[in-house]
């Protein structure tokens, strides 16, 4: 009877996932290539200069176009970072890998939420990466920004250290943050986080002590440390949002506790979420306009673990789902099945697709790019199975036993 309450609550306990491939979108609005900057995944042409918060056309800085060139869709596993041209490029190329779609809004693009005459109007993507703004966002875009995170979407909020103004109007990006934060026209500190002005370059491996964290323990690894290069920490207040954490602390706090000197942190918003960074150095690969100071934090630094952290919290932001009374999305491309306590997949086609394995609690258990056929063995227990390529999804709830 035991036996049977529990399969037929696993047929209510069903999940739904959107067939179609999730978009990110990274940010070139706010001066990300200003002086020494290059946060962008790539860029053509160097022909932007930057006043007094503004950028113009005549100057020797990285201009970023919405699609990246070579062209996404001829990634493979085998892509090295420097396929595209831009600091944040390792980052994109592995989100691509991932089965994952990436854009750019370039210089003059417009930020906004649910305006149907803007192609990259943020309801059109699932994440939104903002990486170290050089001059204050607009009342409208605070508000599209809000939200877009609470209506699901990721935000992935990047900041610097004190007084790291790009592009010399007075503005740096932890007091850019901040401003969104405390002035904007929908909440006062939406998120519970708050930047503090500081500077300095630190390795940490106070890292919270969660185990079953799919951010610091997720698919590309455990994380152990992270280490800044100039950068900043960050205040939380749980009275503002009771669901902000942290997930690494400063290296001179006693315990992985409490909500001050927070290096790195995240937070629900509504529906979404929020990753913020006080440095943006952990993503730069070290690629990108040769006229600015470039290194490799994204791989070398902090042994690696600077992939290992923004990897899983991309794919745990992509790949969030939410229980519900709804049937599962099938495809006649891929096969599912089960047989002595083993998971076996087929896909039909012969280009390359992407094994994800949930729990039924949505945390991501296995991920894994592959061709043909691949069996796996799984502990007793009830899995979501989802099969992706650039054109087909199948998502299938299996019970293991």
């Amino acid at each position: 009877m035991k036996r049977f309450l529990f399969l037929f609550s696993v047929l209510l306990l069903t999940v739904s996932l959107a067939s179609a491939q999730k978009k990110i979108l990274f940010d070139a609005t706010k001066a990300e290539t200003a002086n020494n900057a290059d946060w962008v995944i790539d860029a053509d042409q160097w022909n932007l200069g930057y006043s007094g918060g503004k950028a113009y056309i005549g100057g020797s800085e990285a201009n970023a176009q919405r699609y990246p060139t070579p062209d996404q869709a001829n990634i493979t596993s085998s892509t090295s970072e420097d396929y595209w041209t831009g600091a944040i490029s390792a980052w994109g190329v592995e989100l691509v890998q991932a089965g994952y779609h990436v854009e750019t809004l370039p210089y003059d693009g417009k930020i906004t939420y649910g305006d149907d005459s803007n192609p990259q109007d943020l309801k059109n993507y699932d994440m939104y990466v903002v990486c170290e703004p050089n001059f204050p966002f607009t009342a409208s875009e605070k508000k599209a920004i809000l939200d877009f995170v609470y209506n699901g979407g990721t935000l992935f909020m990047i900041s610097d250290h004190n007084q790291s103004d790009r592009d010399g109007d007075g503005w740096d990006s932890p007091h850019i943050w901040n401003d969104l934060m405390d002035n904007n026209p929908v909440k006062t500190n939406p998120f519970g986080i708050t930047y503090d002005y500081e500077k300095f370059s630190e390795a940490s491996s106070k890292v919270i002590n969660d185990p079953n964290n799919p951010i610091l323990h997720g698919p590309y690894g455990d994380v152990t440390e992270i280490e800044y290069y100039g950068g900043t920490s960050m205040t939380l207040d749980p009275s503002a949002n009771p669901n902000v954490k942290a997930l690494i602390y400063r290296a001179t706090v006693s315990q992985t506790t409490g909500n001050t000197k927070v290096m790195v942190a995240y937070s629900r918003y509504g529906k979404g979420l929020v990753f913020a960074f006080g440095d943006s150095s952990p993503f730069d690969d070290g690629t990108g306009d040769t006229h600015d100071r470039l290194y490799n934090g994204w791989y070398k630094d902090a042994d690696g673990n600077h992939r290992i952290l923004i990897m899983n919290a991309s794919v745990y932001a992509l790949e969030r789902i939410a229980t519900g009374i709804t049937d599962l999305h099938e495809d006649s491309f891929f096969r599912i099945t089960t047989r002595d306590r083993q998971l076996q997949v087929q896909s039909l086609d012969p280009q390359v697709f992407t094994l994800r394995v949930y729990s039924l609690s949505g945390r991501l258990v296995f991920q894994k790019n592959l061709k043909g056929e691949y069996t796996m063995n799984l502990p007793e227990g009830v899995y979501i199975v989802r099969l992706t390529n650039r054109e087909h999804s199948q998502s299938k709830e299996i019970v293991i036993f």
